[in-house]
């Protein structure tokens, strides 16, 4: 509940300040930039600063394979919810639903309800995400080939190198040399000794996992801070007064989890894919965030409905602060159930 209330209220809180001229016209824009580059990436590396079993690895992996699988069925299943739209503006419907801030508003609600397993899984969840951010929707949105500098965003965005360096850290941790330290639990040595690789800074080189602490701390209220703001800059009765974006909020904040947690559930039934709670529920989450900033760039950058795409972008992301505490709630009912481990 103090994450769910926490979320909302610093949202809230941003939102006042805006309104009230408080902060200006560019702070959400300077809080964003901040948070993707800075504070995220921070968040994103030092989750994978853990140990290493078997079951993490499978976990680790099966999320790695569902977050490419899932985008490739939404890219074909999307189009269809959108059939009594005329050809352009299906085809940006279906982009805007299939696409999420799993970055910007997602990572920082995972992380502060699941913590670092969270942040490691929608982290490499996000793996496939950005592979078809970045060339499909950049394709489909700008009529154009893949272009060069969307490959160059795709693997030099500071995320991307941060999620990538942590993954592969984490995958070699058993295979480099191995020294014996002092265990760390939050920051604070214990009288326990271990032997970790000598990279993991949480335990090897807390001078300088604290510091990235400190910063992947800022990543939650940064972002919240800087939804609110957004929100309070736009006239919400001119974005209401339009029926498309209610129906495109309803099929992105709650139809497309909803399609994700069936399908998970069913695949864990039959022993396909079988993923713990944490992992689940990170993935809903992250498939209940509103528009993608990027997918909302490329609409106004290509003249593709920029209008329809700027008030979807505002109701999802107020439906998404109304639905997350609710599919949060779900998921915790479903865990209680004992339908996922």
């Amino acid at each position: 509940m103090s994450s769910i209330t926490s979320t909302i209220f610093i949202i809230l809180l941003g939102f006042f300040l805006r309104r009230k001229g408080i902060l200006g016209d560019n702070v959400g824009k300077i809080l964003t930039n901040v948070a993707l580059t800075v504070a995220i990436p921070a968040l994103a590396f030092n989750s994978f600063m853990q140990p290493m079993n078997g079951d993490a690895f499978q976990q680790g992996m099966g999320v790695l394979v569902w977050g490419i699988v899932i985008y490739i069925l939404l890219i074909f299943v999307t189009p269809f919810m959108y059939q009594r739209y005329v050809k352009g503006e299906r085809e940006v419907l279906a982009i805007l639903t299939t696409f999420g801030s799993t970055t910007f508003f997602g990572i920082p609600i995972v992380g502060a309800v699941y913590g670092v397993k969270g942040v490691m899984y929608s982290s490499i969840f996000n793996i496939g995400y950005r592979i078809f951010l970045y060339s499909y929707a950049y394709i489909k949105m700008s009529g154009l080939k893949m272009a060069g500098k969307n490959i160059k965003k795709m693997f030099l965005n500071p995320i991307v190198i941060a999620t990538f360096l942590g993954l592969f850290m984490w995958l070699g941790q058993h295979l480099v040399p191995q020294v014996t330290v002092p265990v760390a639990v939050n920051g604070v040595e214990t009288a326990k000794m271990a032997s970790v690789a000598f990279y993991r800074i949480d335990q090897t080189a807390l001078w300088l996992y604290k510091p990235l602490s400190y910063l992947a701390n800022l990543a939650s209220p940064l972002a919240w801070l800087a939804i609110g703001t957004t929100l309070g800059s736009i006239s919400i009765k001119d974005a209401a007064a339009d029926k498309t974006p209610w129906y495109y909020s309803l099929n992105k904040v709650i139809i497309v989890p909803l399609i994700n947690l069936i399908l998970l559930i069913l695949l864990d039934m039959t022993g396909l894919l079988s993923l713990n709670y944490i992992a689940v529920a990170t993935i809903v989450v992250m498939m209940a965030t509103p528009t993608a900033a990027v997918v909302s760039a490329y609409a106004i950058s290509f003249d593709r409905d920029a209008v329809m795409a700027s008030n979807a972008s505002f109701i999802s992301t107020i439906s998404a602060v109304v639905m997350m505490p609710i599919w949060i709630a779900i998921m915790e009912v479903i865990s209680s159930l004992g339908m996922l481990k």
